[in-house]
């Protein structure tokens, strides 16, 4: 807290600030902006420096020091978003998802995207089965390494190279092959362009996963693609709503519903904190605003709140996909050059090598997109901040539906689906970097504790990072009764609510009735009030009387006011 208080004093004092932002290919941008500089200056800035035009898709995203994640918005002050302390430290992520990657207009675009979707697949978001995962690879190789060289690439070249979490020598195998026979000719830009066609495939495509919980505690991850709202748990797409069917986004605390077409149809659920559930429902908001709307003036404020409370509100600022598609169209001009550099082997990140295989490989080619140990970091960040979800359907009538099939639950892949979200990296402590590297070289998993610790640069400790049984089930133990606390707060919360609400209309009501008494309207049913004892009772000893009072209170005011 005292941190926070003198972070805010220092950003009152200065007028400008530096700020850096990381890029798709791992290069960092930085700049000086001014106190009242708005997030729309900063992404201009960058888009400059990138020669970019089709922007509209991109964002940029930030991590406050509760390693929660945030979209910067466009429309207000940077200064006043950022919770950390200057220099600010931010990166340029794809937002929304294109329907259609190939078909985008500039190749510089079309770059920016296949960087971000080569990260997905790296960090697990992006699941598909081994034949699409081999031919994916090969793609890449293509685009960064060129057509294949005996002189240049020896046995065992793909292994060199990391492309997935985990990836068997098998699969190794079968990218080197399709890379030697299949591919030869393509330039990157055509290799590019088919592993986009490929990807865009995916049931998985363009998924930013948002872990929660549900009712039963089953793990399940949600997320918002270009074509609706899913729900994925274990190695399947349980939940999927497309746009227009999708009516309603509503949260409270850390619960999160949606609501579909049908009022009966309602899926809830429970985001770790309620940061994490406002985040959820901001970029549901977003999604649904950009692939569903047809134009931008259609937009709406959207509120958070019940009937009688006040909620969050949030409006999307930007444009809209068909106004995006509509206006790339109209874009005339020479190609901006794109400065490719080569493909780095896995061995410059020592969190993802293979030991004794990764020998020295010569740099071929200009493209790189260097997979760095803060790369290899930061997907343990969103792992780390964000627990697993589950969703809960109210209603016997929801039938899941598919993009491509009609059955009731889609398989993705032959593994669970354990994303490590890909955020935002923060400085990390040189003897942090050495423990997480060494236990990933070694093939023991950091613990999501310390992997916490390590993104925020702080020592580990011991006693987080291996639980024995007795901790596992007292951690268990304390989760299940803090649900449960927290089941009887909302409870009482709850009924409080509904007891201020009726107190509330009752006196609003009362006092309507007694202007209404006491007016001149000929009613019969005020008539028969005003004949009654009672009223004339109240009418004489406290209505009268208090008129009097206010009458003499407003003359003595007029008075002193004619005086003056």
């Amino acid at each position: 807290m005292l941190s926070r208080f003198m972070s805010g004093s220092i950003r009152n004092l200065e007028r400008e600030y530096n700020c850096t932002v990381r890029l798709l290919d791992d290069t960092e941008y930085t700049c000086t902006i001014q106190r009242d500089a708005k997030g729309q200056y900063l992404f201009d800035l960058i888009c400059h420096h990138l020669n970019l035009l089709e922007k509209d898709y991109f964002g940029i995203r930030y991590v406050d020091p509760d390693k929660q994640r945030h979209w910067l918005e466009f429309t207000k002050s940077i200064v006043k978003q950022m919770k950390a302390q200057p220099p600010f430290t931010l990166c340029l992520r794809v937002k929304f998802y294109p329907p259609d990657p190939a078909a985008l207009k500039e190749e510089i675009t079309r770059y920016l995207v296949f960087l971000q979707i080569k990260r997905d697949l790296y960090h697990g978001r992006l699941l598909c089965k081994t034949s699409d995962a081999a031919m994916l690879a090969a793609y890449i190789l293509q685009a960064e390494i060129g057509d294949y060289d005996p002189g240049k690439h020896p046995e065992g070249y793909s292994s060199k190279f990391q492309f997935f979490p985990k990836q068997s020598e098998k699969l190794e195998r079968r990218i080197a092959e399709i890379h030697k026979t299949e591919l030869i000719g393509q330039t990157p830009e055509t290799s590019e362009r088919n592993f986009l066609q490929k990807a865009q495939m995916l049931e998985t495509y363009g998924v930013d996963p948002h872990p929660c919980k549900d009712v039963s505690g089953n793990p399940a991850f949600l997320a918002f693609t270009p074509f609706g709202f899913v729900v994925l748990q274990g190695n399947k797409r349980v939940h999927f709503l497309k746009w227009n069917e999708v009516t309603k986004l509503k949260f409270e605390g850390k619960t999160f519903h949606i609501y579909a077409n049908q009022k009966e149809i309602i899926l809830t659920y429970f985001a770790p904190t309620p940061e994490a559930c406002k985040h959820l429902w901001k970029c549901g908001v977003e999604n649904q605003a950009f692939y569903k709307l047809e134009k931008s003036s259609q937009v709406r404020t959207v509120s958070s709140s019940n009937l009688f409370f006040k909620g969050s509100r949030f409006r999307y600022s930007g444009r809209v996909a068909k106004e995006v598609m509509e206006q790339s169209a109209k874009i005339k001009r020479e190609p901006p050059e794109i400065h490719r550099a080569g493909l780095v082997p896995s061995r410059s990140c020592p969190s993802i090598t293979h030991g004794p295989r990764l020998s020295s490989v010569p740099r071929t080619r200009r493209r790189a997109v260097h997979i760095s140990i803060m790369e290899g970091l930061e997907s343990l960040r969103d792992s780390a901040h964000s627990t697993p979800v589950r969703s809960v359907s109210h209603g016997e009538s929801f039938i899941p539906r598919s993009r491509s099939q009609a059955t009731d639950e889609a398989i993705i892949s032959d593994e669970a689906y354990s994303p490590s979200d890909s955020v935002l990296p923060t400085p990390v402590a040189d003897h942090s970097m050495e423990l997480s590297v060494s236990r990933q070289i070694n093939g023991a998993p950091c613990s999501i504790e310390e992997e916490k610790e390590s993104e925020a640069g702080t020592p580990l400790q011991e006693e987080r990072g291996d639980f024995g049984a007795e901790g596992k089930s007292g951690q268990e133990g304390s989760d299940s009764a803090l649900s449960e606390v927290e089941q009887v707060n909302k409870f009482v919360l709850s009924v409080l609510r509904l007891l201020l609400v009726t107190i509330g209309l009752l006196f609003v009501l009362l006092l309507l009735l007694i202007i209404l008494t006491e007016s001149d309207l000929d009613i019969a049913f005020l008539s028969d009030i005003r004949q009654t004892p009672e009223f004339e009772q109240f009418h004489f000893e406290y209505f009268c009387p208090l008129r009097r009072w206010f009458a003499c209170k407003l003359r003595w005011v007029g008075g002193l006011l004619i005086n003056n």
